[in-house]
């Protein structure tokens, strides 16, 4: 009885939610318009018609935010009535090490003693980096729409087709004349290392229903998952993973592999005035064709906020709120991942990404998390230094692509 109600009190938090936020989003449309109504009648905006619709944007915003949050929690297992989660699933050995100290099990296990770490400390069994691997693809937006890969090295290095292999008909029996080779790219992908040092009490790890795999995996989700993203965006490939706005950007028309193609929206740190959906219906036709059908733009909130203005000719919000709590918003049918490292638009700035990332764009782990329990440093606080090597960059020259606030 106790799961039919809390169940049935979260569906009704989350349809409740979804429905004030799509009377928000009425609110906004009516005021909006009466905004571009002040406009065309070349009177000015009203001072109050815009700190309305300021107010209104930023609640929109902030419940579209609630809901996903909802639905993340809703996705979840009742912790009040699974007792898995509740109880400790490690392996023996590592719970004992996680909680005491006390590793003399783990350097007798022959698939851990591998793991051991000139500095004390040992790679955390497969359930632990599973559990963190999951919880780093829900907190992070990049993980989430990217191509993942593992490895057991310190550097990927991964062949790509840049074209020219011939092919042709023939029929049954007739002679296969020779094929010319394709020509062959080869881009690697160095490891980094990335670090937490989540703290707990000796309490907490005396409790025996204290999931250590589950605790160190949320501990170290928000910390990891903001280094990631930033790294992914803007990360200049030192000691970090390079991300998709350091590679050098051209305009489109002179796009060649290895840097990003941008389309230009005519007018230095802004929109076109005139027609502000030009350069965006530009920006979605920039990819080839077969890239398209799983694109998605790639924003921040604030960017997000401006598009939400923008009509179509036949007056349609290009703008569209998600069909659910947890579902993304759309702008003209094209999904949105919000992204928060995306710049804010200004002079030249690209703050707008289309394409399709999974395509696009290769996050490398390399296989492995390593945990250095450290009972000393910070009394009566025990530290769990954990480091995990990242490596990313874009694997697809032609998969994404840029919007550029600037004239050309």
């Amino acid at each position: 009885m106790k799961k039919e109600t809390k169940m049935a009190r979260a569906r009704a938090t989350s349809k409740t939610g979804m429905e004030e936020f799509l009377c928000a989003f009425d609110a906004f449309k009516e005021t909006n318009d009466l905004r571009l109504a002040q406009i065309e009648k070349k009177q000015g905006v009203d001072v109050i018609t815009e700190e309305k619709l300021h107010r209104i944007d930023q609640a929109l915003t902030e419940q579209k935010t609630a809901l996903d949050r909802v639905a993340k929690y809703q996705s979840r297992p009742d912790m009040e009535l699974s007792k898995d989660l509740l109880s400790t699933k490690s392996n023996p050995a590592w719970d004992r090490y996680f909680r005491t100290g006390d590793a003399s099990k783990l350097t007798e296990l022959k698939a851990l003693s591998t793991g051991i770490d000139a500095d004390g400390g040992y790679i955390a069994p497969d359930e632990t980096q599973a559990e963190i691997d999951r919880l780093l693809a829900e907190a992070s937006p990049i993980r989430s729409i990217a191509s993942i890969r593992q490895t057991s090295s310190g550097n990927l290095r991964k062949p790509v087709s840049l074209g020219g292999a011939s092919s042709g008909w023939v029929a049954e029996t007739a002679a296969r004349p020779e094929t010319t080779s394709p020509s062959l790219d080869l881009i690697e992908f160095p490891m980094a290392e990335l670090y937490a040092m989540p703290a707990t009490t000796q309490a907490l790890l005396d409790d025996a229903v204290v999931n250590v795999d589950q605790w160190l995996a949320e501990e170290v989700r928000d910390v990891l998952a903001a280094q990631e993203t930033t790294a992914f965006v803007t990360g200049d490939g030192l000691s970090r993973p390079r991300g998709f706005l350091s590679y050098t950007n051209v305009a489109d028309d002179l796009h060649t592999w290895g840097n990003i193609g941008y389309v230009a929206t005519g007018t230095a740190g802004a929109f076109d005035a005139g027609d502000p959906m030009d350069a965006i219906l530009d920006l979605i036709y920039a990819p080839k064709s077969a890239y398209r059908p799983n694109a998605r733009f790639v924003m921040n909130r604030r960017t997000v906020s401006a598009v939400r203005k923008f009509k179509d000719a036949d007056g349609n919000y290009i703008w569209q709120p998600g069909s659910g709590a947890g579902q993304p918003s759309s702008l003209l049918g094209y999904s949105i991942t919000e992204v928060e490292d995306m710049p804010d638009i200004a002079a030249d700035s690209y703050s707008m990404a289309f394409g399709d990332f999974r395509r696009g764009y290769l996050i490398v782990d390399k296989a492995g998390i390593n945990v250095v329990r450290d009972p000393y440093s910070a009394k009566p606080y025990v530290l769990f230094y954990t480091t995990k090597r990242v490596g990313g960059g874009v694997q697809d020259f032609n998969a994404i692509k840029l919007l550029k606030f600037a004239i050309s």
